[in-house]
């Protein structure tokens, strides 16, 4: 399967080596087209241009079969592409640490996406690899 990872960028790289290890879980079984999201040398400015940005990053949305997003961070980009991916019938699933944050309504009131909960880097991998076990995606056509 084909996955499409989001996480915050320009909102923050706070979680930067959080998403570097769910990145690496997920490539266990499945291809991460999103894989930059996890490097921990990309700053907040990429130099790519924004409409290349969103040209190229709109393309791996369609492409993908499913969604995964780490929405502690808050990032305007991160709900851009959830709401993206529900308009084009991606699977989504949305991980997140509740002592932390708390999430939007406008995700958490969606019974489209798939909201995990966690408290510790252990238990999002754990979680990331079970979901991964049971993805089943959408089919193409």
């Amino acid at each position: 399967m084909k996955i499409y990872f989001a996480g915050s960028i320009r909102g923050g790289r706070k979680d930067a080596e959080l998403y570097r290890k769910v990145i690496a879980a997920l490539k266990e079984k499945h291809q991460v087209l999103t894989e930059h999201v996890g490097d921990l040398s990309l700053s907040t400015v990429e130099d790519k241009g924004d409409k290349a940005i969103y040209e190229q990053d709109t393309a791996w949305l369609r492409e993908c079969d499913v969604v995964v997003a780490e929405c502690t961070q808050v990032s305007l980009g991160v709900g851009y592409e959830l709401a993206y991916a529900e308009a084009h019938n991606k699977e989504v699933h949305i991980f997140y640490r509740p002592n932390e944050t708390q999430l939007s309504a406008m995700l958490s009131g969606n019974e489209y996406f798939k909201i995990h909960r966690y408290n510790s880097e252990d238990e999002l991998l754990e979680l990331v690899k079970k979901c991964g076990d049971d993805f089943h995606g959408y089919e193409k056509g």
